[in-house]
C-alpha cells in the first residue's frame, strides 16, 4: 500500500514525494469516508465519532486501529536510517515497534 500511495502521490504532485502530513491527511479522510459510510451519510457528531471509533485499517504507513476507549491512533513506528537512493536522501527502515500508543497518555 505505501508504494502505490507513494507512486500516486509522486504523479499527482509533479513527482514530489509525500511526507508525514500527507500520510496523515490521506489516514484520517479514510476514517470520515469509513464513518460517513458506516452511518449511511449520517453526519451528525455522536454518530459519526462512534463509527470511528474501533475502525481496523491497512495505512501506507502499516496496520493501524482506533482505539475504541481512548479514541487515539494506534500503529507501528519504524525505526529508519538516512540512505542516498538513486541521487536522493531516503528514509530506510530497519526495526519496527508494534502497536505504539500514544506516550502522553500510558499508564
Amino acid at each position: 500500500m505505501n508504494k502505490k500511495f507513494v507512486e500516486a502521490f509522486g504523479k499527482a504532485n509533479k513527482g514530489m514525494r509525500p511526507n508525514f502530513m500527507a500520510v496523515g491527511g490521506y489516514d484520517g479522510m479514510r476514517v470520515i469516508y469509513e464513518a460517513l459510510r458506516a452511518t449511511k451519510g449520517n453526519g451528525g457528531g455522536d454518530a459519526l465519532l462512534a463509527a470511528m471509533k474501533g475502525q481496523i485499517f491497512e495505512s501506507p504507513r502499516g496496520p493501524m486501529f482506533i482505539d475504541a476507549q481512548t479514541r487515539d491512533v494506534v500503529h507501528n513506528m519504524y525505526l529508519r536510517k538516512v540512505e542516498r537512493k538513486e541521487g536522493q536522501l531516503h528514509n530506510v527502515e530497519f526495526d519496527v515497534i508494534k502497536d505504539v500508543k500514544d506516550p502522553g497518555k500510558a499508564k
